[in-house]
């Protein structure tokens, strides 16, 4: 309730400089509500902060990021090793284009460390068979701000496994962040793993 005003009268100042907005603010829920429904794209949800409490830089106690639910389901087109011990620390994920190439599209690392074990013993079986691996279309290793030299180690797959995985911006051939692991999908073929789910 102070900041705000405050926050609105130092922007005042940004009409010298073009590429500094100010975020639109409102107490009204409707509002608000129709914002969320404009959501995708350059913008990816709506924070709800409450307006009693003092800014703290040390918690989000007072804020939370409402996001639309995205699931997705996509091959794992590969995999890395953990930093630590020989088990799986993240699962590279793809989708098939139209011309049937898969394209690396990101990957995700939270799988329950209780089902890494198994899941690297399936892992590794599957790494040693003679079926078509990897990344047929774009691969990971590319250039990245968050790369170290084992990072960009990866280990290809054939087209065997399919997870369910949720995200929160698509945008460059890429999931912009980590996505999130929900579940393996063995009903599911990988060639049903194109990325037409995208614009559904």
């Amino acid at each position: 309730r102070v900041r705000r005003p405050q926050l609105e009268a130092f922007a005042q100042g940004f009409g010298r400089v073009p590429r500094l907005h100010l975020s639109p603010a409102t107490t009204s829920r409707d509002e608000a509500l129709r914002w969320f429904e404009r959501t995708g794209g350059g913008l990816d949800g709506v924070i709800a902060k409450r307006s009693e409490l003092p800014y703290d830089s040390a918690t989000r106690d007072a804020m939370v990021k409402i996001k639309h639910y995205r699931s997705i389901d996509c091959v794992v087109g590969g995999f890395r090793y953990a930093s630590k011990g020989r088990v799986v620390g993240s699962l590279l994920l793809g989708l098939f284009d139209d011309a049937g190439r898969l394209n690396h599209v990101g990957f995700t690392s939270n799988v329950p460390a209780t089902d890494k074990p198994k899941l690297t013993r399936e892992i590794e079986r599957l790494r040693k068979s003679d079926a078509a691996v990897g990344f047929t279309g774009n691969a990971p290793g590319g250039p990245s701000r968050w790369a170290t030299e084992r990072s960009t180690e990866w280990e290809p797959l054939p087209h065997a496994l399919v997870v369910e995985v949720t995200y929160d911006h698509y945008s460059g051939g890429r999931f912009r962040h980590g996505a999130g692991f929900l579940r393996f999908r063995p009903d599911k073929a990988p060639s049903q793993c194109t990325d037409a789910q995208l614009h559904e």
